[in-house]
């Protein structure tokens, strides 16, 4: 099992959560974060803007879901044809162990 956490822009989270669904990915969890990151945030006029707001997607898949829930979110969360900064962060992290606590079972 492997856990994908993936930080985009809050404009694409419904697209990117409705095209997951679609494809048989229901099981998301989602957080309001904030940061910066290459760009070290953005100047509007007289003000900087230190921490943009992002959203976070967690999700724990099956090793032989990675491929396709990450070309999912990379397709649906860039910005255009050729993406830009501040489009996010993909992470891919193991997962040792997951429980449903309702019924005790292991595993997803």
């Amino acid at each position: 099992m492997l856990l994908i956490r993936s930080i985009i822009r809050p404009e694409k989270v419904g697209v990117v959560l409705q095209e997951l669904l679609a494809e048989g990915y229901p099981a998301v969890t989602k957080m309001d974060v904030y940061g910066r990151g290459k760009q070290k945030g953005v100047k509007v006029g007289n003000v900087y803007y230190d921490e943009i707001p992002k959203e976070m997607l967690l999700m724990v898949v099956n090793d032989e879901d990675k491929d396709n829930v990450i070309r999912i979110i990379m397709r649906y969360a860039r910005t255009g044809e050729k993406g830009a900064f501040g489009d996010g962060r993909i992470f891919v992290s193991p997962v040792e162990e997951a429980y449903t606590i309702s019924n005790k079972k292991a595993g997803l």
